[in-house]
């Protein structure tokens, strides 16, 4: 049996997705993939970094609201270099899914946001989490992180979840924050980052054991 696994973490901005995600990866000992995804999609199909960093987890709003998919952007090719739509943001994020899914093959890991929950859906030993908390807490988070006033993280935050909900709607066609999407869902601030590594932990644990009393009927 193959005791890989993959624990994909969605995450409200100021909820502590990243520290739990990082927490996880030194507990098990395992690759943390965040913007780094774009880098090995770089340089995987030659196209400049600046290019999907630019397009990372946003969606161009004008270009959102008119042409929607009724079902999600993905397909799951990706197009020639040799098209005019080789940089399309739709093929920056076919490269991104591309990488993830050659990683997934090979390693456990985990990834944060980019629509992996989606992307790796069917995959053995997939966990898919989402963190949240109540918005006044992710202010405090925000401010206290960055060093910025209580407007300022009100304006980052109200900016890039609605960044990133947009962008995993057109992408998957399908709402960022629907439970149906993930195994686990944790309010933060009522669950702390530590206690949410543990439990994801323990959960991942369990996923395995199973996993491989299956194997074994």
């Amino acid at each position: 049996m193959d005791n890989n696994f993959i624990i994909t973490i969605s995450r409200g901005y100021g909820s502590g997705g990243k520290v739990i995600g990082k927490k996880l990866a030194k507990e098990f000992k395992i690759p943390y993939y965040d913007s780094e995804i774009l880098k090995m999609a770089s340089e995987e199909s030659g196209i400049n970094e600046a290019l999907f960093a630019k397009a990372d987890e946003k969606v161009d709003g004008f270009s959102f609201l008119r042409a929607l998919p009724k079902k999600g952007a993905f397909e799951g090719g990706l197009i020639s270099p040799s098209s005019p739509d080789f940089v399309s943001k739709e093929n920056l994020f076919n490269y991104q899914a591309h990488v993830l899914r050659n990683l997934a093959g090979k390693e456990s890991f985990i990834v944060i946001g980019r629509a992996a929950d989606y992307i790796l859906d069917g995959y053995p030993n997939l966990v898919r989490v989402h963190v949240y908390a109540p918005f006044e807490d992710c202010v405090k988070t925000v401010c206290d992180m960055f060093s910025v006033d209580k407007k300022e993280a009100k304006k980052r935050i109200k900016t890039i979840d609605k960044e990133r909900g947009d962008f995993y709607k057109y992408y998957t066609g399908n709402n960022w924050q629907s439970p149906e999407n993930y195994d686990l869902i944790f309010n933060t601030s009522k669950t702390g980052w530590d206690n949410c590594a543990k439990l994801i932990k323990s959960y991942v644990k369990l996923k395995i054991k199973e996993s491989e009393k299956n194997e074994k009927k």
